[in-house]
Parts: structure tokens; C-alpha cells; sequence
């Protein structure tokens, strides 16, 4: 009898167990992927793109011609009529300039992608949203970043259901079986 009951136990121990597997589903999505078809990511893009011209490209002309300025004024005219301390802050503030122009790409770079940070947080926080909801509403337990996978089966791909989630047309390319 107490094997009959251990034998029991067992089997519904193992039975039980498959039941919170089958509820805790491991899916999987590519949150960029995610990302790249929301139709905000157009608006975003242009947006970058004047940030570029009108803000990143007229400062670097702003510094380039105070650079020149300064240079001017210690090189093509008569200093000997200036200050000390006026030609020292000169030579002072090109130095500075010089620096800013040689590390130009690395300080707009860097202004780029916080203002790209910025702008796409929204968006990132509306995709996590979808994500959850629809891990949610689909019993998946546990939803993986993509890229880290090496083999995965199409159907626990949630891109489709959290593009129809989000009210998104997911592009042929993106779409499950590509």
C-alpha cells in the first residue's frame, strides 16, 4: 500500500509539474525589430536629422569661426598695442577651441545619442508595454531577447502579436517563416 501511494505521489508530483511548465512558455522577440516598425520611428528620424543640421553642424561652424576669430586677432594684427592679459585669454580660449574642433566628433556623437535616447525612450517604453501585456494575455512565462538564441521554434516568436498589439503591420521580411 505505501508503495501504491508513493507511486501515486510521484505521478501526480510529475503531472503537476508539467502543468506549470505548460503555463511559464518561453517566448522570445527582437525588441529592435519591434522598435524599427513603429510609425513613430520616422518622425524620430527626421527629427535626428534637422537635430544634425540645425543644431550639431551650426555649432561646429559657431566653434570653427570663433576659432578663426581668435586666431585672427593674435596672428593678423598688431599685438603690440594689446594687453598682456587680453592676448593670454585669446591664446586661452583657441586652445580651447582647438580641442573642442579635434574631439568634434566624439562631443556630437555623444550629444547625437542622447538626443536619439531621448526621443526613442517613449517608444521603447510603449514596445516593453505590448511585450508584457501580450506575454500576458498568451501564458508566456518568460520572454527572451532573440539574439541570444540559437535555435527557436516560429511560433513563440511575439514580434507578430505584439505588432498586432500595437496596431502595427508587420513588413513581409518581418514576418514569421521569413
Amino acid at each position: 500500500m505505501k508503495k501504491y501511494l508513493a507511486s501515486v505521489v510521484i505521478v501526480l508530483g510529475l503531472l503537476s509539474a508539467g502543468k506549470v511548465s505548460a503555463q511559464n512558455k518561453i517566448g522570445y522577440i527582437d525588441v529592435n525589430e519591434a522598435i524599427s516598425i513603429m510609425p513613430e520611428m520616422g518622425k524620430i528620424d527626421t527629427l535626428l536629422q534637422h537635430f544634425q543640421t540645425d543644431s550639431l553642424n551650426a555649432t561646429f561652424a559657431e566653434l570653427l569661426q570663433n576659432y578663426n576669430y581668435k586666431d585672427s586677432m593674435l596672428n593678423k594684427t598688431d599685438t603690440s598695442k594689446m594687453p598682456q592679459s587680453v592676448k593670454n585669454q585669446y591664446r586661452q580660449d583657441r586652445e580651447n577651441l582647438v580641442y573642442q574642433i579635434q574631439n568634434w566628433q566624439n562631443i556630437s556623437q555623444q550629444v547625437y545619442q542622447n538626443k536619439q535616447a531621448q526621443l526613442i525612450q517613449p517608444v521603447y517604453k510603449k514596445v516593453n508595454d505590448a511585450i508584457r501585456v501580450v506575454a500576458k494575455e498568451n501564458g508566456y512565462g518568460y520572454v527572451l531577447v532573440k539574439d541570444a538564441l540559437v535555435i527557436m521554434p516560429p511560433a513563440d516568436d511575439l514580434l507578430p502579436l505584439v505588432a498586432k498589439k500595437l496596431g502595427v503591420k508587420l513588413p513581409p521580411q518581418l514576418q514569421t517563416g521569413k
